[in-house]
């Protein structure tokens, strides 16, 4: 069908709205509620208005997101009446706004000051929104409904890219918080910071305590870093997705004042350790089974609050960052010869969940945490940029040496979905045929799809077993109330909340108007590491092998399970509101 917009001829499919054919043929319609990669309209904001003449001759102004192109329609995009028209509505945003952007954690990367400069506001005439802050007590997440500017997109990807449904408008009319949020279903898995236009969403940034640590000269910090995130960091400082800057990151931290710089690769690669093992006595002794990966907090959350009868299905063993913490505050000690009691550990991580994994409870040992301090990619960025260093000046370095640098490329891949499957297969291949697997490279777990199922040879003698890999937490739903009805055909299931895994987690770099497009790059530059390897297979890794000869003994002995491993506990509405007074429920 055929249409013209400002003048020039464009074909479009039938269904097709204004703004999407707009911005195919390169006609700039100014936006802020809808997003693309979210197939996301809801002609909220109301800014992309433009004049349509229908046919018979009718004109009129409409919301081009929202709008289905006509046969012979003819839109104008750049008249001085639509320029004015969108100007009078990002005005109407603004009179709802905080404007103290000065701390806003959207500051210099905000769609909304962007907006403005595009329709040319140069001044609001209305008085602004008074400051409302409410803190809904989530340890990773910050809420300001004073930003707000009912976008919908938060409410969007939780509740269909997730599937959780923890935010949604607010249907009372009072108009005090235009997006209510239950706490008690929120798993802060941070999705809906990447998506939020403004500040209303973002990570509880911890810098400043991390610049306490660094100034006391009485502590010793540790920091780690996570797989993905020396292939997502350097977005931040105009590296394209996928590339490397590893040594950029450990340099660049010792410039800061780090005392000690690992890699949380090391204790991925100890997970695997512990994890196999745990999985080969499950299928060897008749435990329970199938057997979910527990290393993404987000999934954690979501199992505990939504489907706590899976519970029993989760494996014990840590996470990477928890598996780092532990040792750091009792291995690591006693190789360096210091009081544990000295040593604050911070941790970089891709994902807002880690900040409220990191206070878990049961992850710490007399009260005092394993981890001290979690930051997301988008806080180092900050960090960084506060302290003057940009990484693109700094020259790459290794990581110190202290006995838990030293990793594999299984450690590596645990950043994208299907990783931690794949160096799990490598492992327990080996410890069931006393030789490497074939090729390494386990194909069949890899790939894009919300969920994947392969069937993996174990060796001859050994048969085969039936696994699976999900991303997404409505997939991840699916296939624990199938292992709680005792209708799984598989025996190993990896769960990553966060569409593509690590690499796309709730803390990683932001890209305006659009949702994880350099997904796939940042995937494949992991891959490419594992590749570049002298060893890819966890128990090949000679510090992990000392590890256990001169500190834990064996996987899964009574000491690693003091310190890797953990337990979960049903945090269901249910169970909550009964642990509540009556007059709180």
């Amino acid at each position: 069908m055929n249409a013209i917009i400002n003048g020039i001829s464009i074909t479009f499919s039938q269904g097709e709205t204004i703004l999407a054919a707009a911005r195919r043929n390169g006609i700039f319609i100014p936006s802020l509620c809808a997003f693309k990669a979210l197939d996301h309209n809801p002609a909220t904001c109301r800014v992309c208005l433009v004049e349509c003449e229908f046919p018979g001759g009718r004109k009129e102004f409409v919301t081009s997101c929202s709008t289905p192109l006509e046969e012979g329609m003819v839109v104008v995009t750049d008249s001085a009446e639509v320029r004015a028209r969108q100007r009078m509505q990002v005005e109407m945003v603004f009179a709802e706004h905080d404007l103290s952007c000065d701390d806003c954690a959207r500051h210099g990367d905000c769609e909304l000051q962007e907006l403005r400069n595009k329709v040319g506001l140069a001044a609001s005439r209305f008085a602004p929104r008074g400051p409302l802050r409410p803190d809904d007590g989530l340890r990773g997440l910050v809420r300001d409904m004073s930003k707000c500017v009912r976008c919908m997109r938060c409410v969007e990807v939780c509740r269909s890219v997730q599937g959780v449904g923890a935010m949604h408008p607010d249907s009372t009319g009072k108009g005090e918080l235009p997006i209510l949020l239950d706490k008690q279903a929120c798993i802060q898995c941070g999705q809906c910071t990447l998506v939020c236009p403004v500040g209303a969403l973002a990570e509880r940034d911890e810098n400043d305590v991390v610049l306490e640590y660094l100034a006391d000269p009485a502590v010793r910090t540790v920091f780690s870093f996570a797989p993905s995130v020396r292939v997502v960091l350097g977005e931040a400082f105009g590296f394209g997705p996928g590339e490397n800057v590893e040594g950029r990151i450990v340099a660049a931290l010792r410039r800061i004042g780090a005392d000690v710089v690992i890699d949380t690769d090391f204790a991925a690669d100890v997970v695997i350790m512990e994890e196999g093992t745990e999985l080969l006595g499950r299928i060897r002794n008749g435990g329970t089974l199938p057997m979910f990966t527990s290393c993404c907090p987000g999934w954690m959350n979501f199992a505990e609050q939504h489907i706590p009868a899976v519970l029993p299905h989760i494996s014990s063993t840590r996470s990477p960052q928890a598996v780092t913490g532990a040792l750091c505050k009792s291995y690591l000690p006693e190789k360096l010869g210091v009081p544990a009691s000295s040593i604050r550990t911070v941790s970089i991580m891709p994902c807002v969940a880690k900040k409220d994994e990191a206070a878990r409870p049961e992850l710490a040992r007399g009260g005092v945490p394993d981890i001290d301090t979690v930051l997301t990619v988008r806080e180092l960025a900050r960090l960084f940029r506060l302290c003057g260093i940009d990484l693109a000046d700094v020259q790459p370095e290794p990581f110190d040496d202290p006995f838990m640098s030293d990793s594999t490329g299984a450690a590596v891949i645990f950043g994208t979905t299907g990783g931690v499957m794949e160096a799990a297969v490598r492992t327990v291949y080996a410890v069931l045929n006393n030789r490497e697997l074939p090729g390494v490279d386990v194909l069949p777990v890899r790939g894009e799809e919300g969920l994947r199922e392969a069937v993996v040879d174990l060796g001859e003698g050994n048969g085969s077993i039936r696994v699976a890999v999900c991303h997404g937490l409505g997939n991840a739903r699916r296939l624990a109330e199938e292992a709680v009805a005792g209708k799984s055909p598989y025996t190993f299931i990896e769960v990553m909340a966060c569409p593509g895994g690590c690499v796309d987690g709730g803390g990683t770099c932001r890209m305006k108007g659009d949702y994880h497009p350099g997904a796939r790059a940042r995937q494949q530059g992991l891959y490419a590491i594992d590749r570049e390897m002298p060893r890819r297979q966890s128990h090949l890794n000679p510090q992990v092998r000392k590890l256990y000869d001169d500190f834990l003994g064996e996987p899964n002995s009574h000491k690693a399970h003091e310190l890797l491993h953990t337990h979960y506990s049903d945090r269901s509405p249910a169970v909550q509101s009964r642990a509540l007074p009556k007059s709180a429920q």
